[in-house]
């Protein structure tokens, strides 16, 4: 058969690109159309039926941002740890003065009578002589932070007996850097040339404690030791000034001696910072009496109005587990800050001077 004889072959009439794609490929993406709207859904329904919760971080910054915040006031005080005073912080009384051989409210009962000076060499810009006051919030603290794992302390009992061992180094708080170095804004005003080391010391104290027949004067050196094992001096420096006020101590408000004994003057915010509720033990002073940060509904702190003549009063607290009815120590803004006398029969040690 030659070319010409041969049957007509009719080509199949050529489609837009367009419509050969959708020919080839519709099914499939109808397909993956409907899956993608399918799984949407899904995410959608997961997420309002299970809401996301707040991540870890989101969490510490609000509980950061509430650190900062003006305290709320509440009607329930076992439900708190922040504290304030109605005595003004940035005004606080100095306690110059404030020396005296018998029993007096606001005063510090001393053993002490003759002062051979010492302490702070220079009056703070935080101190106003004229008005016989002191700014805690302007106050310089000495820098650093030091911690000290071989800090020890424990409490038991035996017999008629409360026994404190400590070597008198912070349990969990840090020191400054003592002595205070040149570099340091607080060497201006107080140049400590003294550095801390551990003093292994054990007190008996009575278990249950019983006024004397009449108030004791407190030494200067130790009348107490805090609950991190810090032995408590009362509010005097050498100098026989409002040790509190001019005084350089460190962030939690303790500094060494000349015996090298790191110590603390009052009830450090260091330490009223993790006391909870309306009644918290933070101590012993060295006559068994316990001391003790307390608060009102609204979280204030008392003042030397609430207190006796020894910085204590009689009221219900929380002793050895059992709620009981009995004299303490109590925590204040105000110079004596903790003990002014000894209410019971102090043991005698060798950190009294």
């Amino acid at each position: 058969m030659n070319e010409e004889n041969a049957p007509s072959v009719i080509e199949p009439k050529s489609l837009p690109p367009q419509k050969i794609f959708w020919q080839t490929h519709a099914r499939t993406i109808i397909i993956g159309v409907c899956a993608i709207i399918i799984a949407g859904a899904a995410v959608v329904t997961s997420i309002l039926l299970n809401p996301p919760k707040p991540t870890k971080q989101a969490s510490q910054t609000s509980i950061a941002r509430a650190k900062t915040d003006k305290p709320q006031q509440t009607t329930s005080p076992n439900t708190i740890n922040t504290w304030k005073s109605t005595v003004n912080p940035q005004a606080i009384p100095l306690g110059d003065g404030h020396i005296s051989t018998s029993p007096k409210a606001g005063y510090i009962m001393s053993c002490t009578t003759n002062f051979r000076g010492g302490g702070a060499m220079r009056t703070g810009s935080w101190i106003n002589t004229a008005n016989g006051t002191w700014d805690s919030e302007t106050k310089v603290a000495v820098s650093g932070s030091v911690n000290w794992e071989q800090a020890s302390y424990a409490v038991s009992t035996s017999g008629n007996s409360r026994i404190l061992k400590t070597n008198d180094l912070p349990l969990s708080d840090p020191t400054g850097i003592f002595p205070i170095q040149s570099s340091d804004p607080a060497w201006q005003y107080d140049r400590n040339p003294n550095t801390i080391i551990a003093n292994d010391t054990t007190y008996t104290l009575p278990l249950n404690p019983v006024p004397a027949n009449s108030p004791s004067c407190t030494n200067l050196g130790a009348i107490g030791v805090i609950n991190n094992g810090v032995f408590l001096f009362n509010g005097l420096d050498a100098a026989g000034r409002d040790a509190v006020a001019y005084e350089t101590q460190d962030s939690c408000s303790g500094h060494p001696d000349g015996q090298k004994e790191y110590h603390y003057h009052d009830v450090p915010r260091c330490v009223m910072d993790r006391a909870k509720g309306s009644s918290t033990l933070v101590g012993y002073a060295l006559d068994g009496y316990g001391i003790y940060v307390e608060r009102d509904a609204a979280g204030n702190l008392p003042t030397n109005a609430d207190l006796d003549e020894c910085h204590g009063r009689t009221s219900s607290i929380m002793w050895d587990g059992v709620s009981t009815a009995m004299y303490h120590y109590d925590a204040t803004l105000e110079y004596p800050f903790t003990v002014g006398c000894y209410h019971g029969t102090p043991v005698t040690t060798a950190h009294q001077r």
